[in-house]
């Protein structure tokens, strides 16, 4: 059993508090077999919303799944508490923004999507529905009267 931190790096131009959204919000994940090294070749996502039992009524996580390549049974779990914004003064810099649990596998990979939001650095203008696809956004924020973005998204994973 290992814990697994999401860092994510990106450049932050007039916006701050950039964060999932809901309990829905969607992580795209790659995982790997820590049993036989069988890598995904599809993005999964899991979500705070998805539970499921695991074998032996130990509890439960948001995705339990048996490895295509060796049949052993693996999981992560997100750990809601861990989930942190990522801020004006983090820009640049790698941070940790949520922490997986994981039982027989370890993420590989991560794509951020939908679901992002993000607040005006110095106006708090809320910015609800950021894709981050493309690795790039931009909008305009009315009150502060100048561009906001989120550029140069990256990201890695580091052993908690």
């Amino acid at each position: 059993m290992g814990k697994f931190g999401l860092q994510f790096k990106a450049t932050l131009e007039n916006v701050t508090n950039v964060r999932p959204v809901g309990d829905d919000f969607r992580w795209y994940l790659k995982l790997k077999c820590g049993n036989c090294g069988e890598v995904s070749d599809k993005w999964q996502y899991i979500t705070l919303m998805d539970s499921m039992p695991l074998k032996g009524g130990r509890g439960s996580a948001s995705m339990v799944q048996k490895c295509k390549l060796c049949s052993r049974e693996n999981s992560i779990d997100i750990l809601r508490d861990t989930i942190t914004p990522y801020n004006a003064e983090d820009s640049e810099r790698f941070k940790t923004i949520v922490q997986f649990e994981c039982r027989g596998l370890e993420p590989v990979d991560f794509q951020p999507q939908a679901g992002f939001a993000a607040s005006g650095a110095e106006t708090s203008t809320q910015f609800p529905e950021i894709n981050l696809q493309e690795k790039d956004w931009t909008d305009y924020d009315e009150k502060a009267s100048e561009s906001v973005g989120i550029y140069e998204v990256t990201h890695q994973f580091i052993k908690c």
